[in-house]
Order: C-alpha cells, then structure tokens, then sequence
C-alpha cells in the first residue's frame, strides 16, 4: 500500500504537537486529519476510516482511554491501528491503554525521526497482515508458518513443534506488533480445556523463544506477549 493511500488521524489538544506531528508525517507522505479532543476524534474516525490513529492519553472532553474503547467498538474500526501519545514513565497509562485495545505507544517528548520511524513500523503490519496467509502459509520476517502441515520454517531448516507451541506462534503471527493479552491467549490456543497451573503461557512462551529465538517475542509486562519483526 502507498503512503499517499494511508490517512493517519492524529488526535491532540496540544496545537504544537499538533503541528509537529502533522509537518513530519505529510512530508513523509502521509495523509493526515487532526482533531482535538476524543469526542471529535471518534467523529472524524468514523467518516475518514484511517488506517493509524495516534491518541493522546489525556485530554478534555472524552480522554485517550475512553476514545480507543468507543473506537473499537465500532466495526469499521475495530482493526484499526491505535497507538497513544503518552510521558515518560506512565506505566498506569500504558497498562490501561492496552487494555482499551491499544497497538502500540509513542513516548513523549515526541522526536520527529523516531516518531516517523515508529509510524512506518506500525503501517507495515497492513502489509503483512493482508499478504501473509496464502493457502495458509504465513510469512512473517524469515519465518515461514506452514498451518496445513504444522512445520516452522526458518534459516532453512523445519522445525516440527508440538500442537500448541505452534499454535500459539501462529496466533502471534498472525498479527506482528500487536500486544494479545494473556486472556485471549488463552480463549484462542487452549479454549475450554483445562489449564493445569498459572503460568502454562510463559512456559510456551520461553520454549518457542528457545526454538525460534528470544528476539522475536516481548512480554508486555502485565498484559500479554507480541511477535516483533
């Protein structure tokens, strides 16, 4: 997908970061519609369908937090990808963001090339995500997920891993970047069966990261894991 195909709403109260933001990513190439307050970024949301829509966690009117949630209530939105503005050090911030149905966050004080850097990183999970499955094979990175056969490929060798390790990478895969919460884990690879002992998740988790490599996985402290590429 072009950039100049790509809106991005950018929803801020603050007109400088307004600006900022706007300058850098028109010039990357983007299409971008502000708005101040969350009230009217769901509104503007809702008629332009972007494909990003960067937040800010505090602001007047309807904050962050309780826009992202009414966004994904929406069904033309509700693959959306959200990430918010939020200070250094607000862990709470990013806790419940995440739990609103946040992708991802951006630290303030904003710099513009880590900002651009960022934003193109998120975007190319379109790409991934709409070429990845074909005949069900998932490519993500030099990873290739073969689901009819249940093999991994990688660095030209097959690796045969057990039903739910590779389950639960294929989950991961199926959506690199975005934060699964240790709920919809669990609901998703294990369903209805039991689940002997708390920790089943993290101990598939440090087996895959055995396999594959630990620089593909990240714990979300406190929320769940992602596949990063």
């Amino acid at each position: 997908m072009r950039k100049e195909d790509i809106t991005i709403l950018l929803v801020d109260d603050d007109q400088d970061i307004i600006e900022i933001v706007r300058y850098n990513l028109k010039k990357e190439g983007y299409n971008v519609v502000t708005a101040v307050n969350g009230v009217e970024g769901v509104e503007k949301a809702k008629k332009y369908l972007p494909k990003l829509i960067v937040l800010d966690v505090m602001m007047p009117e309807m904050d962050g937090i309780e826009a992202c949630e009414t966004l994904r209530s929406v069904p033309e939105l509700e693959n959306v990808l959200i990430t918010f503005l939020t200070a250094r050090g607000e862990d709470y911030s990013q806790l419940a963001g995440y739990d609103a149905g946040a992708d991802d966050f951006i630290t303030k004080p904003i710099k513009p090339r880590i900002l651009v850097s960022k934003i193109n990183a998120l975007l190319r999970r379109i790409n991934v995500e709409t070429s990845a499955v074909e005949e069900n094979i998932v490519n993500v990175g030099d990873i290739k997920i073969d689901r009819d056969e249940y093999k991994v490929h990688k660095d030209g060798e097959v690796l045969s891993l057990p039903r739910k390790e590779f389950e639960l990478l294929s989950l991961l895969a199926s959506r690199p970047g975005k934060v699964f919460k240790r709920e919809e884990i669990l609901n998703k690879v294990w369903g209805n069966e039991v689940v002997v002992g708390g920790r089943t998740i993290d101990v598939h988790i440090r087996k895959l990261r055995e396999k594959i490599g630990d620089d593909y996985f990240k714990t979300v402290k406190g929320v769940g894991y992602k596949l990063e590429i």
